[in-house]
């Protein structure tokens, strides 16, 4: 079991910027991939960027550039700093810890990201 616990979401104006962090209950050494995840109002949960254990890094191509995803493994703990924010980033944003196997991993209870115009 896998407990994820995120923070600093915020209500942040246009062109602003906010670092989320995830916390995590066990080892990052012991997660294959961890993750950030956003679903906006109406629309499909979207991966955001990603990390493996190794450290190979994935970014979807609406925030490359603009977004750092990173981590601190004596801290257990994932960050994701996001800068030039838009309108279109205000989602709620999710923390995944996936290992190889059933199901899609362990998720985080979600904190809310509103950009304004």
């Amino acid at each position: 079991q896998v407990q994820l616990v995120e923070s600093g979401g915020g209500l942040v104006q246009t062109g602003g910027s906010l670092r989320l962090s995830c916390a995590a209950s066990v080892s990052l050494f012991s997660i294959n991939t961890m993750g950030w995840y956003r679903r906006a109002p109406g629309k499909q949960r979207e991966l955001v960027a990603r990390i493996t254990r190794g450290g190979t890094i994935n970014y979807a191509e609406s925030v490359k550039g603009r977004f750092t995803i990173s981590r601190i493994t004596s801290k257990n703990t994932m960050y994701l700093q996001m800068n030039s924010l838009k309108p279109e980033d205000t989602a709620v944003y999710y923390c995944n810890a996936f290992n190889p196997g059933p199901g899609d991993g362990y998720w985080g209870q979600g904190t809310q990201v509103t950009v304004s115009s």
